[in-house]
C-alpha cells in the first residue's frame, strides 16, 4: 500500500508527485486561481493500481491511464 499526501491547490506539488501529473495539476490550479473559490481546495494524491491519482476537492481528477497518458476530467465523470 502507497500512502498518498495533500496540499493546497496553487501550492507546489510536494515531492511524492510524480513530474508527469505537475503541468495539468497547475493548468487546473489556475482556473481555481481565476474562479476565486476561497478557501483554497485541497489535493489528495492516491495510488490505484499503481498510477498516480490527483483529486481535487472540487471533483477535478489529474491522472496517469494504463497507457501512461495524464489524463485531466471529473470525478463522475472518468473512465479508464
Amino acid at each position: 500500500m502507497r500512502m498518498g499526501t495533500r496540499w493546497d491547490s496553487g501550492a507546489e506539488p510536494p515531492a511524492s508527485v510524480p513530474a508527469l501529473l505537475h503541468e495539468q495539476i497547475a493548468v487546473v490550479d489556475a482556473t481555481v486561481t481565476l474562479s476565486g473559490v476561497q478557501p483554497k481546495p485541497r489535493w489528495t494524491l492516491t495510488w490505484l493500481e499503481g498510477r498516480p491519482v490527483a483529486e481535487l476537492e472540487t471533483g477535478a481528477v489529474v491522472r496517469q491511464d494504463r497507457d501512461g497518458q495524464v489524463v485531466v476530467g471529473h470525478v463522475d465523470a472518468l473512465e479508464d
